[in-house]
C-alpha cells in the first residue's frame, strides 16, 4: 500500500473471485456493476453513478458469460477441479491528490484507459475480460473535508478468466513418429495458479539468479503484477508516477493512503475526544456516589441516633415521674399509728426507717435521673451534629447530581455539533472560539494593568 509521503504510486492488487469467501462472483457483480439497492459503504454517491466508465460492459452476470465463454470453446475447463477458481478481479489504483491535482474526472477517464490497456496484456486478451469499469462515485470523504469540496477516489475494477496456454504434445501413439513430443494443439485453459505462478528472478544476462544453495531465485507473482502495470504506464506517457511500494506483502487496496491516514487520524482525535469526556463523567459519576454513599451513612447514623433518642425519652418521663411520686411530702407515706403505740417508737421504728429508705431511693434516682438527662443531651447534640452533616452531604449530593445531568446533556449536545458540523470544521470553530477567549483576557489584563508592560518592553 502506498505510504502518504507525498509521492504518487501506482499499485495493482489481484483477488480471487470464488464461493465460499467474501469476494464471490455474485458479490463482486452487484458491487462494480452497482446492482445493488443500497451500500454499507456510505462513502458512495448513487447520484455520480452515471459517471462510472465502462471500458467493457458484461453481457450477463459474470458466471453466465463464464459460461458462455466454454460452450463458444474459447475457454478451457479442462483438468480442471469443481472448486477450484474460474475468476479473478484486478484493481487498479493511484491515491486520490494525483486525481485531483490533474484535473480529476477527466484525467481519470484517460488514465484508467492505458490502464485497461494494461490490463488486456496483463491478462493475455481481452477476450478473457468480462468486464472493465471506473468507479467515479465514492467520495474521499477525509480529502473532502479537509478541503472544504467534494473529492472522488477514482480506481479501475476488471473482471477476468485466468487462462494460460495448455500445450498438448503429440504422444508415442501417434503413427507419424516425427510428431511424437511435439505440440498437437493449444488449449486456453483456465488456472488461476498456472497464470499467478511466481517467476524465476533474472539477473542482467538474463539468467536465472539462484540463491547460496543453487536453488533458483523466485519472483512472487505480485510483484511481477506490479512491475508489469508500472512500466506499461511508464511508457504511456505517466512519468510523474511511481511503482508500488517494493516489498510490501499487501496485495489489497480499497483507499488510499491519504484516505486511511486521514480517516485514522480522525478516529483517534474522536476516541481522545470521547475519552476524555468518559474520564469527566466517570469521575462526577464517582463523586456522585460518594455522596450518596456518605449521605447514606449520615442518615443510617441519625436513625440510630433518633431511635435511641425516642426509647430513652419515655424511660426519661418515668424516671421523673416516678421520682416526683416518692418525693413529696414523706408524713404522707407514713402509715397511721397505733392504738397503743408511743410517739417515740412510732417515730423510731417506722417514720425514721422509711425516711432513710426514701432519701436513699431518692437520691439514687436523683443521680439517675442526671444521668439520663445527660445521655440525653449528648444524643440530641450528637443528633442535631449528624442532621446538619446530612443536610450538606445532602446538598453536595444534589450539585454533584444537577452536575451529572448538565454534563449528560453537554456530551449529547456536543456529539448532534459533531455529527452535524463534522469533526473538521467542529475543531476550527473550537479554534476560533479559544482564540477569541485568549484575546478577550489578554484585552482584560491590559484594562486591569495600563502600565504594565510586556516582557523585554523598552520603558525609558
Amino acid at each position: 500500500m502506498p505510504r502518504n509521503d507525498g509521492v504518487d504510486r501506482l499499485v495493482a492488487r489481484n483477488c480471487d473471485l470464488k464461493p465460499g469467501k467474501t469476494s464471490t462472483p455474485e458479490n463482486a457483480y452487484a458491487h462494480n456493476e452497482r446492482k445493488k439497492e443500497s451500500y454499507s459503504n456510505p462513502d458512495i454517491v448513487p447520484e455520480r453513478t452515471p459517471l462510472n466508465v465502462h471500458f467493457k460492459s458484461p453481457g450477463g452476470t459474470y458466471l453466465e458469460m463464464f459460461d458462455a465463454l466454454e460452450q463458444d470453446k474459447i475457454i478451457s475447463t479442462w483438468g480442471m477441479k469443481p472448486d477450484s477458481t474460474k475468476l479473478c478481479e484486478l484493481v487498479f489504483d493511484v491515491n486520490s491528490a494525483y486525481f485531483f491535482n490533474h484535473g480529476g474526472y477527466e484525467f481519470a477517464k484517460q488514465f484508467y484507459a492505458d490502464a485497461y490497456r494494461a490490463a488486456i496484456q496483463i491478462v493475455g486478451g481481452e477476450q478473457y475480460i468480462l468486464s472493465a469499469v471506473m468507479h467515479a462515485d465514492e467520495r474521499n470523504r477525509a480529502m473532502s473535508e479537509a478541503l472544504g469540496q467534494d473529492v472522488y477516489h477514482y480506481h479501475l475494477h476488471v473482471v477476468y478468466v485466468p487462462v494460460v496456454e495448455k500445450k498438448i504434445l503429440w504422444s508415442k501413439r501417434c503413427k507419424d513418429p516425427t510428431l511424437v513430443g511435439t505440440v498437437k494443439e493449444i488449449k486456453p485453459q483456465v488456472s488461476r495458479t498456472k497464470k499467478w505462478a511466481n517467476v524465476p528472478a533474472l539477473d542482467e544476462a538474463g539468467n536465472p539468479m539462484r540463491n547460496s544453495k543453487g536453488k533458483p531465485i523466485l519472483r512472487r507473482s505480485y510483484a511481477v503484477l506490479q512491475d508489469d502495470f508500472y512500466n506499461f504506464m511508464l511508457s504511456a506517457g505517466y512519468t510523474d508516477v511511481q511503482r508500488g511500494e517494493r516489498g510490501s506483502t499487501e496485495e489489497h487496496l480499497t483507499v488510499t493512503q491519504f484516505k486511511v491516514e486521514q480517516e485514522q487520524k480522525r478516529l483517534a482525535s474522536l476516541q481522545a475526544e470521547s475519552r476524555e469526556k468518559e474520564t469527566e463523567l466517570a469521575a462526577l459519576e464517582e463523586k456522585t456516589t460518594q455522596a450518596e454513599e456518605t449521605l447514606d451513612e449520615v442518615s443510617r447514623k441519625a436513625d440510630t441516633a433518633q431511635a435511641r433518642l425516642n426509647a430513652l425519652t419515655p424511660k426519661l418521663k418515668d424516671a421523673e415521674g416516678f421520682v416526683e411520686k416518692y418525693l413529696g411530702d414523706p408524713e404522707k407515706l407514713l402509715p397511721e399509728a397505733g392504738a397503743l403505740e408511743y410517739a417515740s417508737h412510732y417515730r423510731s421504728r417506722k417514720a425514721l426507717p422509711l425516711v432513710e429508705k426514701l432519701k436513699a431511693l431518692a437520691l439514687s434516682l436523683y443521680r439517675k435521673l442526671q444521668d439520663l438527662r445527660r445521655d440525653f443531651r449528648a444524643l440530641q447534640s450528637k443528633f442535631d451534629s449528624v442532621s446538619h452533616d446530612r443536610d450538606i452531604y445532602k446538598r453536595r449530593w444534589e450539585k454533584a447530581r444537577d452536575e451529572n445531568e448538565a454534563l449528560n446533556a453537554e456530551l449529547v449536545d456536543y456529539d448532534s455539533l459533531k455529527q452535524e458540523l463534522g469533526p473538521v470544521q467542529l475543531q476550527a470553530v473550537l479554534s476560533r472560539s479559544k482564540s477569541r477567549q485568549e484575546a478577550e483576557k489578554a484585552a482584560r489584563t491590559v484594562q486591569k494593568h495600563p502600565q504594565q508592560t510586556s516582557p523585554g518592553q523598552d520603558t525609558r
